[in-house]
Parts: structure tokens; C-alpha cells; sequence
């Protein structure tokens, strides 16, 4: 079998790894369970490749994760769930129906009225699907609250964006940037109580708490609070790779400097400005 640009092809050599008689025997036994923590794992791969602006490696993570969505439509299809076909048919319909505003007629102009919009669709689509399900005999499956609809495997700073997104819709959000920066300010003042209360549980419910609160913040600014710590968490590899660089030229290591040295090369790096390209 040799390479192809065409889907059919990754289909045929993911039915072959599945076969049972002849495929691959790591393939063959593996099931959506197992195969789940590879598909978020490969989607990290992807964003740390944008994050890099690495094309040569985006290209190969994002046929990894492409993989991963062909493994599970090939195990799909061999329970008699559904097959590759519809999992892209799905997908088509659903941008077209989403996207009135391009494939037919809409009055949404601008990115909010399109979000707004978008969301109004999803809810139509969800009740159409719970309708399906009814009269397979199937239970509905759908969210009894408002919150039920965010999954809980999200990472916590997404799930926490979408649980505020999801509340701000009706309602249950502050107006501005102010009251935002009040909450994370109170929410300080009760980590500080907790901290000084030696009450090692409350602490971390509270600095949940101010995570939360930084969060919302960040919807509040229109910065997604996962890209925000992702740009931080590079900066500080690279501010750091200074420090470890500058150390090695005299001979040293972290672990044979001090917090002084290092800390002063770490302001070096800052003065540099290195890692300033990325969000902080």
C-alpha cells in the first residue's frame, strides 16, 4: 500500500490495521476508552505546533489528529453506529445550518450577532436531537441544566470559560470589567484569610476561587484565559532558557546558583525582551 492524498486511502489502511485477521495486534484491540487519552493528547500536539509556528510539524499533528477521528469512526462503524461518511456528512450539515449568514439568509453582520446566532442554532439542534433519540426509544441525553451542556473533560480554564459564557447568556454576568476585578480582589482577600488560617482545604477552594474569578476576566477582555497561561508558560521557558544559558557561560547550573543570581538574570531576560512576542 503507498501514500495518498486522498481520504480513501486512510480509510483502507485504518481498516486494515482493524482487521482481525491480518491487521495490526496493538489496533486491534483497542476501543474509544482507550484510545481517548491519545485524541486530547494529540490535539495538544497541534496547538503546541501554532504555538511554535512549526508548520512543517502542524502538518504532521494535524494528520495525527485526523488519525484519531478516522480510529474512532472505523470502531463506529464495526459496533454499527456510524461510519466515516456520516461523521463528515454531520459535519457539513451542520456548518451550512449554522452559517445562514453565508449559505442563506441572515441579519447577522458582525461577531456577535453571529456568536448569538450560533448559539440559537445549537439549542434547535439539541431539541431536534433529543426528538431523534425519543423515538428511537433512546434516552433524550440532553442537558437537564443550563450548566449540563459543558463537558466536564474540558481543561479546567475551558471549562470554566464555557460555564461563564454559558451563564452570561441569561443573564447571570456583570456588565463590565470592573466588578470582575472587584470579585478577583475579594476572592484574594479570602485566600489570604485561608492561607493565614493554616487551613490547607479552604486555601485550595479559595485559589480555585481567584482562578475562577481571572477567568472571567479574561471573557471579560475578550482573551481566552487558556491562550493568555499558554503564552505566559512559553515566556517563562524562554525567559528561563536565558537564565540557564547565561549560567552555563560561567560554568554553572541552576542547581549550583541561588535565587539571587538567578533572579537577577531573570531580569536581565525581561530587559532583553524575551518572550514579550507572546501574551503575558
Amino acid at each position: 500500500m503507498i501514500p495518498s492524498k486522498e481520504i480513501s486511502r486512510l480509510l483502507e489502511i485504518m481498516a486494515a490495521l482493524r482487521d482481525p485477521q491480518t491487521g495490526c495486534p496493538w489496533d486491534i484491540v483497542q476501543d474509544f476508552e482507550s484510545i481517548k487519552p491519545y485524541t486530547i493528547e494529540e490535539a495538544y500536539e497541534v496547538a503546541d505546533a501554532i504555538e511554535r509556528k512549526d508548520f512543517d510539524d502542524l502538518c504532521d499533528e494535524l494528520g495525527d489528529l485526523l488519525l484519531q477521528v478516522v480510529f474512532h469512526a472505523r470502531m463506529a462503524e464495526e459496533a454499527g453506529h456510524f461510519a466515516f461518511g456520516d461523521v463528515v456528512e454531520a459535519v457539513t450539515a451542520k456548518m451550512i445550518r449554522r452559517h445562514p449568514h453565508v449559505f442563506a439568509v441572515s441579519d447577522a453582520d458582525n461577531p456577535d450577532a453571529v456568536k448569538k446566532q450560533w448559539a440559537e442554532i445549537k439549542a434547535e439542534e439539541k431539541a431536534a436531537r433529543a426528538a431523534r433519540r425519543k423515538e428511537r426509544g433512546l434516552d433524550a441525553d440532553e442537558p437537564k441544566g443550563l450548566l449540563d451542556g459543558v463537558p466536564r473533560a474540558l481543561p479546567g480554564l475551558t471549562e470554566a470559560l464555557k460555564l461563564q459564557e454559558a451563564a452570561g447568556r441569561v443573564g447571570f454576568d456583570w456588565g463590565a470589567v470592573g466588578p470582575v476585578l472587584d470579585k478577583i480582589e475579594e476572592e484574594i482577600g479570602e485566600l489570604r484569610e485561608a492561607i493565614a488560617a493554616a487551613n490547607q482545604a479552604e486555601a485550595a477552594g479559595e485559589l480555585g476561587d481567584v482562578i475562577f474569578a481571572l477567568a472571567n476576566l479574561g471573557r471579560h477582555l475578550k482573551t481566552d484565559p487558556e491562550n493568555a497561561l499558554r503564552g505566559t508558560n512559553t515566556k517563562f521557558r524562554n525567559r528561563f532558557a536565558h537564565v540557564e544559558r547565561r549560567l552555563a557561560e560561567t560554568g554553572k547550573t541552576p542547581e549550583q546558583s541561588d535565587l539571587e543570581e538567578m533572579d537577577g538574570l531573570w531580569d536581565e531576560a525581561k530587559s532583553l525582551g524575551i518572550g514579550k512576542d507572546k501574551p503575558a
